[in-house]
């Protein structure tokens, strides 16, 4: 799926989060008939028309695909520039169109039309009004707040765009990375498999050769046999084990991508440490389930990860600055904790309301490990 593709489908699942809110600033339209000392009716009735037709449009925008919405929007615009005659407020459909302008539009074609759009209103606004300075001030009123709406709208899509980069980016590397993993596999287990099978075959023919002729002989191939089987056993084990397991490099590399792309910052300080298989192992699912919970309920802005030697042994510091308060310890907690346990470690959680947590991982620094 290519990138433009990817963020298309970005911006439909956060369109079609917030049309009712949008709604909210309909109230303008009839904020300037308050300050009329005698309201016209026709002022009144051309609002309630515009509103009514404004409404199935404006929830259109939000279901139909993406070569309809530029005429949606230019509906938009010409029902603002219907009603200016009778109600200055009709800027207000003015500025739903900016809006939506610089949601459909990459930067340079949005601030285009929105500019074209703008300036048909601002001649209308001085063709209409004759009092200069009330137009100039209408005028400077859509003029402030429609930059403001299509510059936003012109950012949350880039960061729509570096949303799908991100997200096409993780697709990737777990592609690669999957691909990579089942290649060694195939050659682990062609090694290991295939070479004990044919020595199994080969002392399982011999022994019932053996067998009439020499039955202590063919026992002996048949307890060396089991050995052999014995042995793929325990190393087919040891191969499972590997492929479960997970570095803690890798890991914080996934890590950091997760949360690049959910607007989390992530700051990593990690001592040069050997670490032992079981113990990386048991610190990379940690990291983990750390990171999958800060992405799924802390709402943080920034992660740091440390990872140093003290006596007796490592520590694993990981800190967010969430809204902590942790409750209850669930499933991905106990796990992580028995995890530690298994390997002779401990974990520490402090999380305060507001303050975000921290969870302190100790495990034991194998005799064998040190810097590498």
């Amino acid at each position: 799926m290519s990138i433009e593709k990817y963020a298309v489908l970005s911006d439909e699942r956060d369109l079609h989060s917030k049309p009712w809110f949008g709604l909210t600033y309909l109230l303008f339209v009839y904020l300037p008939l308050l300050f009329w000392p005698r309201r016209p009716d026709s002022a009144v009735i051309a609002s309630i028309v515009a509103i009514l037709v404004f409404l199935p449009t404006y929830f259109a925008f939000y279901r139909v695909g993406e070569r309809i919405r530029p005429w949606l929007i230019a509906v938009i615009a010409l029902i603002g520039y219907v009603l200016i005659p009778f109600n200055p407020g009709g800027n207000t459909f003015i500025i739903y169109a900016l809006a939506m302008v610089g949601i459909i539009l990459p930067a340079r074609p949005a601030i285009i039309a929105a500019l074209a759009i703008f300036a048909l209103m601002a001649l209308e606004f001085f063709w209409l009004v004759s009092d200069p300075f009330y137009a100039l001030g209408s005028v400077s009123v859509v003029a402030v707040i429609g930059t403001m709406v299509v510059a936003g709208n012109i950012y949350a899509r880039a960061r729509w765009r570096r949303n799908a980069e991100l997200r096409l980016t993780q697709d990737e590397v777990r592609r690669l990375a999957g691909m990579a993993e089942r290649e060694r596999i195939g050659r682990d287990l062609h090694d290991l498999l295939g070479h004990t099978l044919s020595v199994v075959a080969l002392k399982s023919e011999l022994a019932g050769k053996l067998i009439d002729r020499d039955p202590a002989a063919a026992k002996l191939q048949i307890r060396e046999v089991e050995t052999v089987a014995r042995q793929a056993l325990a190393q087919v084990r040891e191969a499972v084990a590997g492929i479960r397991a997970t570095g803690l490099q890798a890991e914080l590399a996934a890590a950091r991508l997760a949360l690049l792309a959910a607007d989390v910052r992530l700051d990593q300080r990690l001592a040069p440490l050997a670490l032992d298989a079981k113990v990386e192992l048991a610190l990379a699912m940690a990291l983990r389930e750390a990171v999958t919970n800060i992405i799924r309920h802390a709402d943080a802005q920034r992660v740091e990860v440390e990872l140093v030697e003290e006596s007796p042994g490592l520590r694993l510091s990981i800190v967010d600055d969430g809204c902590g308060g942790i409750a209850r310890h669930g499933n991905g907690l106990t796990g992580m904790r028995e995890r530690l346990q298994e390997i002779g470690g401990t974990l520490e959680i402090e999380s305060l309301p507001g303050a975000g947590t921290r969870l302190v991982l100790r495990a034991p620094m194998p005799a064998a490990a040190g810097a590498p």
